[in-house]
């Protein structure tokens, strides 16, 4: 990573990567997306199962099990590439989430930070969104609060779904409604989205406000996204946080840095 695509994550919470992986990872994610639309596993969210528009569809977890998966997250370069712009010397990983939208699905992905909903702390936390689509942000391509995560901000999560569940133990300050100032001449927020080609990676912070909007076009939008753990991230467990990995399924301990190589395993840097 050069010094100025360092500095713009550093400054803005989030950078595009043209390019970040090669097409053959391309063509296994879009299969391994086809097999999932096809037989889901655990951990699935779908709007409209079965169904070839209006479906949202996504999938957790299953690096463990899926070689697919697996491969990606110990053998592309998305690790190394997290490590290099947070400035961590070791990068665990955290998991996987496939993200499909097909065609004309009229459900946006709400504004959030993703840190609220996760078990842990730390400013050196990174997704990378890779897109084995091509994708524009009127297509349901991502968009941010530019800055947004130096803003020492802890926004309580949301189900997305308005259902509530696990989420309704946080109590915090909600979101803003970035949505309803975004047209205001006096908007005080600065949104940035990206368009994106096949094996282009989105890298940005855990703390950033970002969400989708509705995929208004007739493609099948594809993406898998990767969570990474830097140097300073440490086990948070916290009512309304994920309920996939809790206390009882990890040697974690709260308030450290998360050493399980079972659930976070090191993929990038020197072991200690």
């Amino acid at each position: 990573m050069s010094a100025e695509v360092k500095a713009a994550f550093e400054r803005d919470g989030v950078v595009k990567i043209p390019g970040a992986v090669d097409g053959e990872w391309v063509e296994r994610i879009l299969e391994d997306a086809q097999t999932e639309l096809d037989d889901p596993g655990p951990w699935v969210t779908d709007t409209n199962p079965g169904v070839a528009q209006d479906r949202l569809f996504t999938t957790r977890y299953r690096w463990q099990h899926a070689p697919v998966i697996r491969d990606f997250v110990f053998s592309s370069p998305i690790a190394a590439m997290a490590a290099s712009l947070t400035g961590s010397q070791k990068m665990r990983f955290y998991f996987d989430h496939l993200l499909v939208k097909e065609p004309l699905t009229s459900a946006p992905t709400p504004w959030h930070q993703d840190i609220p909903y996760w078990p842990f702390l730390g400013k050196q936390i990174v997704s990378a969104w890779v897109s084995a689509t091509s994708s524009r942000v009127s297509h349901s391509s991502l968009e941010f609060v530019r800055g947004s995560h130096r803003w020492d901000a802890y926004y309580a999560p949301e189900s997305f779904d308005g259902q509530g569940g696990w989420t309704e133990d946080f109590k915090g300050e909600p979101m803003p409604d970035i949505e309803a100032a975004r047209d205001r001449p006096d908007c005080p927020f600065e949104i940035v989205g990206f368009d994106v080609e096949p094996g282009d990676a989105i890298f940005f912070s855990a703390w950033i406000i970002h969400g989708a909007p509705a995929n208004a076009g007739r493609e099948r939008r594809v993406a898998l996204s990767t969570r990474w753990l830097g140097d300073d991230a440490t086990w948070y467990p916290h009512p309304g946080c994920d309920p996939t990995v809790t206390q009882d399924d990890t040697a974690a301990i709260p308030g450290r840095y998360p050493e399980d190589d079972e659930r976070f395993p090191l993929v990038h840097g020197p072991r200690t």
